[in-house]
């Protein structure tokens, strides 16, 4: 039902069109006939309101916003498109062209006032301080169109030196409003006569003028808005509705959601629920699309009750499906770019040239690599997307090239504002170029270390020993230390006391145990070299300190020491070898 009343009312609508915006009208000059010759059509660019075209260029001329001539200009130059100042004085431009055709023709449509209305209380005032009675504001153009749309007749006139100009006739004006002249460039990418391109175009201008006095007339004008009015009623009827069942779908999500953190009763149960809950998200995702398309059906019913907003209506009611479209056509991408990153990630990850003691590392590093690199294509499509669907924005392309300019510095400031953000992003691509860290690394970051759970180009996150999630910028540090990178290691000390009566002996108790530690079947495999006992490496107040060097398997190097740490206090304690006391502490009375 909403889409046959939005076709219905489109029809209507279009039927009864609306008008532009007004310009200042101005004249155009006829231009002197020359000899006619033979040109290749040319290549119009739609994209564009104005395009080369050979060594002319053609810009178009509306009427209500719909395109009703295609006028040229001749484009003279050194081949770069850039004419010298002779060659520039021939003529107006296209675009220029356009926009002076189209005031002509406004005139007979929906004339701009000569004043403002504060202006014309402005000059009432200052009439009656001086007492005069000419203004100047009551004179000039019709305010508003005044006859019916048949009593306007467009006439093709040849002057004596050939030149060929269209004129308009009405009742409210005495002499015929000049409109345009059929020019040189004109003919000439038409392939025909001035005189006949002349007709051609009396008709259609013509025609398209009468309805469009036709459709400013005011009774016309009330019902538009009344058509409009009721349409855009029962819409937002319609959305009302979308809307609250879009709401009631949430309280059942909720509902789901609270029913599937309790126990259930049988696995029957559980799968039954969780079925419904995605029937009813799914749901809740189509409802909330309904809703937006709804308010854009709302929004540009609103723009057609305006003059001159059927072609934009027309825009934003399409705009949902080019942005549908490109949106799947970018995620199409974007899964390409995964699966070509995951293809290469792969093949540098199984590389032959690996050696042995690296392959651990190497797998480690390509998931940090293959996430980090998916994201970054996601990222990629995702603003390529955005910067098509603005481009695709009514009014967005035809955007001048002082606005482009200010838009880059704007887009300068906002670099500037955020150059702590750039920091980070440089930051995490060196850190992934150079492999400093990678996902399952544990590293210390300051006083801060943990397991790396996430790594991307901003931020890096620690899960620490406590379990506590520390996010960390990248651009934040200068210095990390990894535990973990291609193998570990582990500094075991033992503090003695003064009292062991043989070092020697107790040095002899320690390699035995390191070296069944080296032999254990559990363990073995785990130590990439055989514990190193280095001696006493320090002697103080408090004891004699041995130390012992084991190297591991990355990540392993903790559960050996405390592994080692256990068998030499065993050892220890059934040979009675006594390990040093803390100093007594001072009690001053």
């Amino acid at each position: 039902m909403l889409l046959g009343a939005l076709a219905y009312a489109l029809v209507l609508l279009m039927t009864l069109g609306s008008p532009l915006q007004a310009k200042p009208a101005a004249v155009e000059i006829p231009e002197p006939a020359r000899p006619a010759f033979t040109a290749s059509p040319p290549s119009l660019d739609r994209a564009t309101s104005m395009v080369v075209a050979g060594s002319y260029e053609v810009a178009t001329v509306r009427i209500l916003g719909i395109p009703t001539l295609m006028v040229a200009s001749p484009v003279m130059g050194n081949g770069n498109g850039m004419a010298n100042s002779s060659e520039a004085e021939t003529g107006p431009d296209a675009e220029r062209r356009a926009q002076v055709i189209e005031g002509n023709l406004r005139l007979l449509y929906n004339p701009a006032a000569l004043c403002s209305n504060s202006e014309r209380w402005a000059e009432w005032t200052l009439l009656r301080v001086l007492g005069a009675s000419d203004p100047a504001c009551d004179g000039g153009l019709p305010d508003g169109v005044r006859a019916a749309s048949d009593d306007l007749n467009v006439m093709v006139r040849q002057l004596p030196n050939g030149a060929v100009i269209l004129e308009a006739t009405v009742p409210e004006r005495p002499q015929p409003l000049p409109l345009l002249t059929v020019t040189f460039a004109d003919t000439t990418l038409n392939g025909t006569t001035a005189l006949e391109l002349g007709q051609r175009w009396q008709e259609r201008l013509q025609g398209r003028l009468r309805y469009a006095r036709q459709a400013l007339l005011p009774q016309n004008m009330r019902q538009r808005l009344m058509l409009c009015l009721l349409v855009m009623g029962l819409v937002l009827l319609l959305t009302a509705g979308t809307f609250w069942l879009w709401r009631r779908n949430l309280l059942a999500i909720a509902r789901l959601k609270a029913q599937a953190s309790a126990p259930a009763t049988a696995p029957a149960v559980a799968v039954t629920r969780g079925l419904r809950l995605r029937l009813f998200e799914a749901l809740s995702f189509v409802l909330l699309v309904l809703v937006l398309l709804q308010v854009m059906a709302v929004v540009a019913l609103a723009l057609m009750a305006i003059p001159g907003g059927v072609p934009l209506a027309l825009e934003v009611l399409l705009q949902p499906a080019l942005v549908g479209i490109k949106v799947l056509v970018f995620a199409f991408i974007a899964l390409l770019g995964r699966a070509l990153v995951s293809f290469l990630l792969d093949q540098w990850a199984t590389s032959g040239r690996v050696p042995a003691d690296e392959l651990a590392r190497r797998d480690q590093r390509h998931h940090s690599l293959e996430r980090i690199f998916q994201r970054l294509v996601d990222l990629a499509c995702i603003a390529i997307a955005a910067g098509w669907v603005v481009m695709g924005i009514p009014g967005v392309r035809e955007t001048s090239a002082s606005f482009l300019l200010a838009g880059g510095a704007v887009l300068g400031g906002l670099a500037i504002v955020f150059q702590g953000l750039l920091r980070d992003f440089a930051a995490g691509l060196a850190v992934l170029l150079e492999d400093r860290y990678a996902i399952g690394d544990w590293i210390e970051i300051g006083d801060i270390e943990g397991d790396v759970v996430d790594l991307s180009v901003l931020s890096t996150q620690l899960r620490c020993l406590d379990q506590r999630v520390a996010v960390i910028q990248n651009g934040a540090f200068d210095r990390v230390m990894n535990h973990t990178k291609i193998r570990s290691g582990k500094l075991v000390e033992l503090l003695l006391s003064h009292r062991t009566a043989d070092i020697n002996a107790v040095l002899a108790a320690i390699a035995e145990e390191l070296h069944a530690l080296g032999r254990d079947p559990f363990w073995g495999p785990q130590l990439l070299a055989a514990p190193f006992l280095r001696g006493v490496t320090a002697t103080g107040p408090l004891g004699i300190t041995v130390s012992m060097l084991i190297t591991t398997q990355a990540g392993q190097q903790w559960a050996c020491s405390r592994e080692l740490q256990r068998r030499l206090l065993d050892r220890l304690q059934r040979e009675r070898i006594p390990l040093a006391s803390p100093a007594p502490a001072l009690v001053s009375g």
